[in-house]
């Protein structure tokens, strides 16, 4: 059942756009172990993909069309189809009165549409809403661990370094790493340089002043999670060799002076958040604990004695999970107990 509250499930009818991907295939899981509830299942993929079936709740479906979909006018719709495609179809679908959390950039900063963490700033969100961004990956983790430092001390500055699943760029860059770890050459390489027992400081474009698409979103969105439009914000983002989630460093310039031990104790009370710190035992957050889990987890926690009311930490996260298919349906789940999702016109 959803995590927020006693409110009794009414019938659903659910669209899962771009069912076929990485992240669609963990929405689909992700819906089954929430026990989502979902009369008409509705698996949309490319044209290419029309006509093949899927497996969701042990019975088999069809694949259907983007139009076919539309036309059927889903409560809800799901995506995870890229951003080109977010923009064509997502007004499509909210035009028949249902309501699309999409996981592209397309909408995520606009002025006047939401773009929600659950455990951060559900706040935003109102019963019109008929397009919802789920944030990247990389700043969804972040603000999970933000927020209650933000709320505690206030922030003043945050320098970030990611180091990013391949996963995150998609079963092209899966299947890179597979053949290079093989001794082959990659025949449809996602990077310009080798992945396996690399580190590539590029993530996404190069797009402004030397810095990536990603690096930028991290600086943006998180103004916006976090209401806090002047906050100081610089990231480099780095793609590494890695299935299981993606980690930060995160160095954080807090507006008022902290204990470290209250410091933690916020953390640990947090909603979303894992503390794993015992440097002594060797216990701190890495991908592999991550990987299939919900949560965040961060660590390292420790003050930075260079610069006044500062410290450093580290969070990690199963990307394709809260960082796309969990945090989408969690914002599903919230939609429904509010009984916005059965608005339609």
């Amino acid at each position: 059942m959803a995590i927020f509250g006693d409110h009794k499930y009414i019938i659903m009818k659910v669209a899962v756009v771009g069912v076929t991907g990485m992240v669609g295939q963990v929405m689909c899981r992700v819906l089954e172990e929430r026990k989502f509830p979902i009369t008409d299942f509705l698996p949309v993929a490319s044209a290419r993909s029309v006509g093949k079936t899927v497996v969701f709740m042990g019975k088999e479906h069809t694949i259907i069309s983007m139009q076919e979909a539309i036309e059927k006018a889903p409560n809800l719709a799901l995506f995870s189809a890229g951003g080109n495609t977010a923009k064509e179809f997502a007004p499509q679908f909210a035009a028949v009165g249902t309501t699309v959390v999409d996981n592209s950039s397309a909408f995520r900063m606009h002025k006047g549409m939401p773009l929600i963490v659950p455990e951060v700033n559900l706040h935003h969100l109102q019963a019109h809403h008929r397009i919802i961004a789920n944030p990247n990956c990389s700043t969804i983790q972040l603000v999970v661990a933000l927020k209650p430092l933000q709320e505690q001390y206030g922030i003043e500055r945050l320098i970030i370094s990611t180091y990013q699943s391949m996963t995150g760029t998609g079963v092209q860059a899966v299947q890179q790493y597979q053949e290079e770890s093989e001794g082959k050459k990659a025949t449809n390489p996602a990077y310009p340089h080798p992945i396996f027992e690399n580190c590539i400081p590029h993530c996404d474009v190069f797009v402004q002043d030397g810095y990536t698409r990603e690096e930028l979103k991290l600086v943006h969105e998180t103004r916006k999670i976090l209401d806090s439009p002047q906050m100081r914000i610089t990231a480099t983002a780095v793609r590494v060799p890695v299935k299981g989630g993606h980690s930060e460093s995160v160095n954080i310039t807090l507006s008022q002076p902290f204990e470290l031990s209250e410091l933690k104790d916020v953390l640990e009370a947090a909603e979303g958040l894992i503390v794993v710190d015992n440097p002594t035992n060797n216990e701190y957050p890495m991908p592999l604990q991550a990987h299939h889990q919900d949560a965040v987890f961060v660590g390292r926690i420790r003050r930075d004695f260079s610069e006044t009311n500062s410290l450093n930490m580290w969070v990690v996260a199963d990307n394709l999970r809260k960082g796309a298919a969990t945090n989408t349906i969690q914002i599903a789940e919230y939609l429904h107990a509010k009984g916005w999702l059965n608005q339609q016109k």
